[in-house]
């Protein structure tokens, strides 16, 4: 089952990131507009609208998120691998992303510390931004 859902929610998550499922949404939606006059804007010709894009939207929700989780897991995976490879790299650094959120701003508050505070530090960091 989970490889299942795994698989379907891959291929799910990346067809409605894609230009015809956008075209088909606001066809849908253009479609509905057109059919109001016809329903004389009734309750239930705006439930229909409603009520479907409750659903999707629930619907994606989970899909969309089993998604991330993967890919944010796979990334981690191959950022620990990194770590492992690179000689002087710290392997404390590996697993990290299970630390609670003020332990990682611990962290990060180190490794700003361990940078400095130096001249030099700032000057890259404007040179940086003024490329963008």
């Amino acid at each position: 089952m989970g490889r299942f859902f795994a698989t379907f929610s891959h291929r799910i998550a990346s067809w409605t990131g894609q230009p015809a499922a956008f075209i088909l949404a606001v066809a849908v939606v253009l479609l509905w507009l057109l059919t109001g006059p016809l329903f004389h804007y009734s309750d239930t010709w705006q439930l229909i609208i409603n009520t479907g894009t409750t659903i999707v939207t629930f619907l994606m929700v989970f899909l969309i998120q089993n998604a991330q989780n993967r890919d944010g897991s796979a990334i981690q995976a191959k950022l620990d691998e990194l770590i492992r490879a690179v000689e002087n790299a710290r392997n404390d650094f590996i697993g990290i992303e299970h630390l609670t959120e003020a332990e990682l701003e611990r962290i990060k508050h180190v490794l700003e510390q361990e940078c400095g505070d130096d001249e030099a530090h700032h000057h890259a960091i404007e040179r940086l931004l003024q490329r963008r």
